[in-house]
């Protein structure tokens, strides 16, 4: 591990754009683009672990279409295209067999959960276009929302009407008949401001069926009721249609990447309303934050059968801290409930026919999380645990009366420490437990209810963040022992995927960062991982590698000019692709992709972006969509692989008053 870290540095140091960890700590309040320095940063520095910041100026010159833009140069995290807002989200492996929705992760807007209640999602909820940064949490450093799974979370946090005032104004769009819009407003008083965006999205997506539209409406209010008691109301809105284009053999990607599939019109239409409030208290010595959520969400879903769900989910939080000279505590909860009216009918041209399933489903997730931090001169020690206690239950009506119920309890405990070498460098290390609790897609698979084991690991971590000189520094090394991991695979050429627990496995890798300010115009961010994911002395499988993702990944991108405009070359390259199947018997072709982006200031506040993507017009898999399980079929002639974006052009105008 040693020697690939040394390698990995020298020849491809990877890193974000984002202030270091230790120069947040140092910095005053005021950053160069006039915002109030993020609540997060300070967060992010005292994690024993991997954890950074994404501030929306990072990627404001993309078409930030889903999260891949906007955690492209973010260490550690894995996005990667597959079809309109549809990526392939993953840190350290989590959900790595599983090729729809989201798992593994705990995805949250403003510190409130996105995810339902039994832990599955659907990261298109969350907009990059109106976020004011990102906050990332890999592994058991998301401990700050009581986060339990080998990934982490991801914080989305909205502007407000004291953080983003007045009017601002964005209109982009390019090829393949693309189009978006984007209109935000923000206002304050002396004890009140408010903040309100609208988004429209529309393409006809780079494949045939592959046309999507989205209308997105976001906005909060906040209230100052005294000065030390302050409430904040959230509501987001979102109606999300896409059309699927389907997965490729692996040779019609090479040939005709813009093929895409027609049986059964599938789609997946997102309609969804989420309410929520926060208060916070701050006393003297003592932190306190509670608040309620609602999430309702509709999916219409025509896939091999047509999926019909209504899910509400709703929930309470409250977390809690104190400070007393060189001690830190901190405890909070989450709970979280969840039901879903599900039913599936025959697929008829994306219509639904008969009924073939129905069900009523109930969650219920509660995690209970605390944590004391230390100080003993440059090292504070972090010791701390984390409860969860589940339930799944499902009782089914149709085609016949059956009821299927698991409970779950698992406890998770963490150590940690940061040095602060100096007042720009830090050094972490954490060992820690984490868990993961299957979901009714892992549970409910076809018409049964199929009893399956939560996922858990014990992570070793060591790591490094700061600034030497020119340099931005972030790296972590990673080493998870995992037991029960949830796996998908396909069974046969026309039955859905299913879930089983593997036996043992191994997740490790590095996760590096490495920006370089090379003259006052001109700054090179990269960012690199390495991904050794594999089965442990498997009766079946052996030590073979876990497939899907690839073992490298490297990123860099130049940004040339002084502030008025800017041109930034960039190139994404992966020697090798993933295996296909857990027997390695195929594996994708690497590439390489060239991009580029500028901006350009008009006048006064208004600016001129352009955004090209894939320059040559590689064509290359991108991800793959089922893990193949059965010997007789090769997998490279299987319908399973997603190909990479197309050369496309994109340009457009932002302005504020």
């Amino acid at each position: 591990m040693a020697t690939i870290l040394l390698a990995g540095s020298a020849a491809i140091a990877a890193a974000t754009a984002q202030p270091s960890a230790a120069e947040l700590a140092t910095q005053p309040i005021i950053i160069v683009t006039g915002q109030r320095l993020p609540a997060g940063a300070a967060e992010v520095q005292q994690r024993p672990g991997g954890s950074d910041l994404v501030m929306a100026s990072e990627f404001k010159n993309r078409v930030a279409v889903s999260l891949r833009d906007a955690l492209a140069f973010s260490p550690g995290v894995y996005a990667q295209p597959r079809f309109g807002q549809e990526i392939r989200l993953s840190i350290r492996g989590s959900g790595i067999s599983r090729s729809y929705h989201m798992r593994g992760l705990t995805l949250l807007e403003d510190g409130i959960p996105i995810n339902l209640a039994d832990d599955n999602g659907d990261f298109q909820e969350l907009d990059p276009t109106v976020l004011s940064h990102l906050e990332i949490y890999r592994g058991a450093n998301a401990f700050r929302f009581g986060g339990t799974t080998l990934g982490g979370a991801i914080n989305g946090v909205a502007p407000t009407g004291r953080s983003q005032n007045g009017l601002r104004v964005r209109v982009d769009g390019g090829s393949f008949g693309t189009i978006r819009g984007m209109a935000a407003f923000g206002w304050k008083s002396e004890g009140t401001d408010a903040w309100a965006a609208l988004t429209r999205d529309r393409s006809n997506g780079d494949r045939d069926h592959d046309r999507r539209k989205s209308l997105r409406g976001h906005g909060n209010v906040g209230v100052s009721l005294t000065p030390n008691i302050k409430t904040r109301f959230y509501i987001s809105a979102n109606r999300i249609d896409q059309e699927l284009p389907g997965a490729l053999a692996d040779d019609v990607v090479l040939s005709s990447p813009e093929t895409g599939k027609f049986a059964g019109d599938q789609k997946r239409n997102i309609d969804s309303l989420r309410l929520q409030n926060r208060t916070t208290i701050g006393l003297d010595d003592v932190d306190l934050e509670f608040g309620a959520f609602v999430n309702a969400k509709k999916l219409f879903h025509p896939i091999y059968q047509v999926v019909d769900q209504k899910s509400l989910d709703k929930g309470l939080f409250a977390r809690v801290g104190w400070e007393s000279g060189r001690l830190e505590l901190h405890a909070g909860g989450t709970a979280r409930f969840g039901t879903v009216d599900s039913k599936r009918h025959v697929n008829v041209d994306g219509k639904r026919g008969a009924l073939t399933f129905e069900a009523d489903q109930r969650a219920r997730t509660i995690d209970v999380y605390a944590e004391g931090r230390w100080r003993v001169g440059p090292v504070t020690l972090v010791a701390g645990g984390v409860y969860t206690n589940g339930v799944r239950r499902q009782e089914q009506s149709f085609p016949m009366a059956v009821t299927g119920e698991s409970s779950f309890n698992q406890l998770s405990p963490r150590f940690g420490a940061v040095w602060r070498t100096s007042d720009n460098i830090e050094v972490y290390a954490n060992y820690s437990r984490s868990h993961e609790l299957p979901g009714f897609i892992e549970l409910a698979q076809n018409s049964s209810f199929v009893k399956l084991k939560p996922q858990h690991a014990w992570t070793a971590e060591v790591g490094t963040r700061g600034k030497l000189g020119p340099a931005e520094f972030d790296i972590s090394l990673y080493r998870a022992n995992v037991g029960n991991e949830l796996l998908q695979f396909s069974v046969s050429p026309d039955v859905p995927t299913s879930t089983f627990n593997a036996g043992r496995t191994l997740h490790q890798g590095i996760e590096a960062g490495l920006d370089l300010k090379l003259a006052d115009w001109a700054k090179l961010r990269q960012v690199y991982q390495f991904n050794d994911f594999r089965f442990r002395t498997d009766a079946q499988y052996g030590d073979n590698r876990l497939p899907v993702l690839p073992k490298h990944l490297y990123r860099a991108e130049l940004k040339l000019g002084p502030e008025a405009w800017s041109v930034s070359p960039s190139l994404e390259w992966v020697p090798q692709g993933g295996w296909a199947d857990y027997a390695n018997r195929f594996r994708t072709q690497g590439y390489t992709t060239f991009g580029f982006s500028g901006a350009v200031r008009l006048v006064g506040d208004t600016e001129f972006f352009v955004d090209v993507r894939n320059l040559t017009n590689r064509k290359a898999v991108g991800d793959i969509s089922a893990v193949i399980n059965y010997r007789a079929l090769n997998p490279a002639q299987k319908a399973i692989f997603y190909p990479i974006e197309r050369r496309a052009l994109f340009a457009g105008v932002r302005s504020r008053w």
